[in-house]
């Protein structure tokens, strides 16, 4: 057999039939749906476990419920008094909101200076900020602690306002989608007699709507989900947040299982809303921050 005639053998044997490719594609989509599913299933099992009646979360049947009932929505939603979850909704959500403006603005100024202008010595600042994600948030709670205390912001919404502002993911985010903006806007916007600041707030920003929007729905979603910053440095009951809130109905004595998994169908509705609206900015945010020049 000669050489031409095995090399043609060769790439004939090595050429993959499209149905093995259609295989491999079949069993990738039902591994992926596979996981969403498993994914799902907590906040699934949540929302039913909200309309049984305790005796049936205490001894379990069934996932369905044998009675459904909307009497642990009815104690929650009709005794402010006793269980203030308006005033909770309320804290989480300006909280949650202040957060998000705080760290789009601070991340977004720092971002653009890191990565459009020409500053001295911005890649050791930038890698510095870098380096602080790898440090555990709980490491920083005694230090901030004892900073608030001074400044006397413990137990207002400022305690947790303004240490946000001080992320590292914003920041590593954004850079990275500032570099890939083509400079010769910035310079078309500067020969018209544009500020640098012009240029920020109408050149950059307006271009980077898809990068803002994931990092706001992030900033967000961990605002909103926060446990232990409203618990170390909150002390009064109607200045908490929903997690926090929740968390009473749970003590050494008693537990209302009830009661927990209807304010937890309470607190994940927004979430669950928001990413749903946001969700394809969230994609094209994230496939489009590792592009550069």
């Amino acid at each position: 057999m000669s050489n031409h005639t095995k090399t043609i053998l060769f790439k004939h044997s090595s050429k993959k039939s499209p149905l093995s490719g259609g295989v491999w594609k079949l069993v990738i989509e039902l591994v992926i749906a596979i996981g969403a599913i498993l994914m799902l299933l907590p906040v699934v099992f949540i929302f039913i476990t909200a309309f049984k009646p305790d005796s049936e979360i205490i001894h379990f049947y069934s996932i369905l419920p044998r009675h459904w009932t909307l009497e642990n929505f009815r104690e929650i939603l009709e005794n402010p008094a006793e269980v203030p979850i308006f005033r909770w909704f309320g804290n989480s959500v300006f909280i949650s909101f202040m957060v998000t403006a705080l760290i789009l603005l601070v991340d977004s100024l720092s971002a653009y200076a890191l990565a459009r202008l020409n500053l001295p010595g911005k890649r050791i600042v930038f890698a510095l900020i870098i380096a602080t994600l790898m440090v555990p948030g709980q490491v920083l709670l005694v230090p901030v602690y004892l900073i608030l205390n001074w400044l006397h912001w413990l137990d207002t919404p400022l305690a947790l306002i303004i240490p946000a502002g001080a992320g590292a993911f914003g920041v590593f985010l954004l850079h990275q989608f500032f570099l890939g903006i083509p400079r010769e806007l910035e310079d078309a916007a500067a020969i018209d007699g544009c500020s640098r600041f012009g240029i920020y707030r109408h050149i950059v920003l307006p271009l980077s709507k898809p990068a803002l929007a994931t990092l706001g729905i992030f900033v967000f979603i961990g605002s909103w989900n926060d446990f232990l910053g409203p618990l170390v440095f909150l002390d009064s009951v109607d200045k908490y947040t929903l997690p926090v809130g929740i968390a009473l109905f749970q003590t050494s004595y008693a537990a209302e299982f009830g009661l927990t998994f209807a304010a937890c169908v309470i607190a994940t509705l927004p979430v669950l809303i928001v990413f749903m609206i946001f969700q394809k900015h969230i994609i094209k945010g994230i496939s489009l921050t590792g592009l550069k020049e």
